[in-house]
């Protein structure tokens, strides 16, 4: 694996969330392997303190700090402030929208801060859950993600693949409905690093591309799971060379969805610097 680099938001492995009121780690969390960084005013924050968090993260932001933030979602007296001192920030890269539940709180989070930063919507109920394919078409939202923790709290599933495949499978198939890239799993808590790795190849088994973490050093493991595998890579070039030695003639049913997939391995390979094994 080639090192780090800037990876584009839309095919972005690792949502690093950072507690907004953590100012002494704001530089070294954005220095991580982390693909994104998400200033965290919302969860993260005791009511008390999220002014003073909200003021910390949009000065870190105005002295050339770059990350995106998560803030409170519309149904709090904390959002409208949060919006109002983030507008205008160049370096806000975007804002993930807490607890979102309709359309139109995407679209009214999205014009307040003057139709420019993007939207990831974090479903987290089962009423967002509900109407994710909505969510996913509103006009602002780029990704949607899944807040599984307070989703589990909402509706009393546990937190078992099987048991989570439904929501998960929702949110791939709400996302594909809403020309989105693919979504972001819940965050895996604790600190064994295997049951990371388990978790994560769960995330790409069910069609999701991302994956939210709550300290830097997951990040590294989710963006290995979460990327084309050496091998994969190997396979892909072999057959798009294959592919264009042979006049790029399709020979069966069966070349059409390997073409597509190949193509898609490859680009990723390029953006995550994955060589061939």
């Amino acid at each position: 694996m080639a090192a780090h680099r800037p990876v584009d938001p839309a095919i972005a492995r690792s949502w690093l969330l950072v507690p907004g009121t953590r100012v002494d780690l704001f530089d070294e969390n954005a220095a991580s392997r982390a693909d994104a960084v998400v200033l965290d005013i919302e969860d993260a924050v005791d009511p008390s303190n999220k002014p003073q968090a909200r003021q910390d993260v949009a000065d870190w932001l105005r002295g050339g700090g770059r990350a995106w933030v998560r803030v409170n979602d519309v149904a709090s007296p904390f959002w409208s402030d949060d919006l109002a001192v983030l507008a205008g920030i160049p370096t806000l890269l975007g804002i993930m929208l807490a607890k979102t539940e309709t359309p139109d709180q995407v679209t009214s989070s999205f014009d307040r801060l003057g139709g420019t930063v993007p939207v990831v919507a974090l479903i987290e109920s089962a009423v967002g859950m509900e109407d994710a394919a909505h969510i996913a078409k509103a006009r602002g939202s780029f990704r949607l993600a899944f807040g599984s923790g307070d989703f589990r709290r909402d509706t009393g599933m546990s937190a078992d693949a099987e048991a989570m495949a439904y929501p998960r499978a929702r949110l791939v198939i709400a996302s594909r409905v809403g020309g989105l890239p693919g979504p972001i799993d819940g965050p895996t808590v604790g600190n064994s690093m295997p049951t990371l790795r388990e978790h994560s190849a769960i995330t790409v088994s069910m069609g999701m591309t991302g994956k939210l973490c709550l300290a830097a050093e997951q990040a590294p493991v989710i963006n290995e799971v979460i990327s084309p595998t050496p091998s994969e890579v190997a396979w892909a070039l072999d057959f798009l060379a294959d592919f264009e030695s042979r006049g790029r003639v399709v020979r069966d049913g069966s070349d059409l969805p390997r073409l597509g997939r190949a193509q898609k391995i490859e680009k990723l390979a390029v953006a995550f610097g994955v060589h061939p094994s």
